[in-house]
Parts: structure tokens; sequence; C-alpha cells
């Protein structure tokens, strides 16, 4: 049944999503990856569709920016759709020296400065991980098609435009690879809700570096990402 932010009927979304986002991604990765895709739901301008790739039900669907929005959409998804395994697909800035602009990450897990999960299990600083199913099926296809995945911790921020400088220094000397903002409330609600999710991002920009890919180079890049993705569903 139709929820508060998605008006789409029973049955119409496939128990395997990817998860960008941008209401436009959804879109490309459709029309690029998805056969048959047909739009499913738009409320809002959050963009869902469902079609088949390899022979299999898929869908794709926007979640907005930041971790309420994420978290209201995999919510209904998981509880009025049916849907049991959610892979992001998104962006995020590089903390780790060693990461280069255009290379793809998987989250083995999500800190954050969010105060959403305290409201979950107070008492607890309780540790935001994927789905390690997902995530080793994720590193196999990257394996098996020689497609370089770097697979460490990040940071899911409410604040884009953070106010402490000392931050990014102090998560990379802990090994943090990136920040982004959706992971950790991801991989909360999977767990709350008994289903899978991983986080899969593109490092678009260097926040310690200062460079950043242009819109095109985003474009061509989102591929690969995507391509590990549906890699790491399908395997």
């Amino acid at each position: 049944m139709p929820t508060p932010h998605i008006s789409a009927p029973d049955g119409a979304f496939a128990p395997d999503i990817l998860l960008p986002g941008d209401p436009r991604r959804a879109k490309l990765i459709a029309e690029t990856f998805l056969d048959d895709a047909s739009l499913v739901t738009d409320v809002r301008g959050i963009l869902g569709y469902t079609g088949t790739y390899q022979g299999r039900p898929m869908s794709v669907m926007a979640t907005g920016m930041g971790m309420p929005s994420a978290t209201i959409y995999a919510t209904e998804l998981i509880r009025h759709y049916g849907v049991r395994r959610l892979v992001r697909v998104g962006t995020a800035g590089g903390i780790h020296p060693d990461l280069q602009l255009g290379d793809v990450i998987a989250a083995s897990a999500a800190h954050t400065d969010s105060a959403m999960t305290v409201h979950r299990l107070p008492g607890v600083n309780y540790s935001h991980a994927p789905s390690f199913a997902l995530l080793r099926a994720a590193a196999d296809h990257a394996d098996a098609v020689g497609a370089p995945l770097r697979v460490g911790p990040v940071l899911t921020s409410d604040a884009f435009y953070h106010p402490d400088p000392t931050l990014v220094p102090r998560l990379a000397a802990y090994g943090t690879l990136a920040v982004e903002m959706e992971a950790a409330a991801l991989y909360a609600v999977a767990a709350a809700e008994g289903v899978e999710a991983l986080m899969i991002a593109t490092i678009s920009d260097h926040v310690v570096r200062g460079d950043s890919l242009s819109s095109d180079d985003r474009e061509r890049t989102f591929e690969a990402m995507v391509s590990v993705a549906l890699g790491a569903l399908t395997r």
C-alpha cells in the first residue's frame, strides 16, 4: 500500500534495490543498467524504478540527502514493500591519503557524529556495520572482474560543512577512508529490521587535498561503482 513518502502499489519494488541520493542518478541507473525499467514512484520528485538486471528483478530509488531522509525511505521500503537487500550507491569525500578521485570504496563500518543511533540504543555506542554477505560478495565480484575496490570504515556526518577542522585528520589517523552522509543510518535501519545493507561509493573529492571530479567525470566513474553494487546483489 502507498506510504506517506512512496506512492506505489504492493509488489512495485524488487527484493533487491540500489539507493542513490540523487533522483536524476536513479533515473540514469535505471536507463543504463536495467531492462524494461518503469517508473513506480515519484512522490516529492524522489524517483523509483523497477526492472530487471540479468533476468532478475531489480529496483533503484533515490533517498535524498542525509540520515533522516535515508532512514525514512529505507524503513518504508522494507516494512511496506518487502525490500530485503539495499545497497547505497553514492559519492563520498576522501579522507585517507592513499585514495584517489574516482576510487570505489565499500564501507565495512560507519562511524557517525549523529545522535540518531543514540536514540535507538541509549547507553550503547552502537557499531554500524554492513551485511557481511553483501560486503564479501562485492569484494569477490570486484576481484573477479579486476575492478579496484577499497574496503574500510567511513564517517557518516550530519554536517556537510563541518565546523571542526581537526576532525578529518583525527579520523584519518584511525584509518577512516572517507566521509559521507547516509551509511550509518542505512546500516542501523537494516539491523533493526533484520535485512541486509551495504554502502558503496565513488570518491568524488578529497577533503584534505581539496581536489574534486568534474561533473562529467562523476558521470563516467559512477558506472564502476554501480557495476560492483549490482555484482554484489547478483553474485
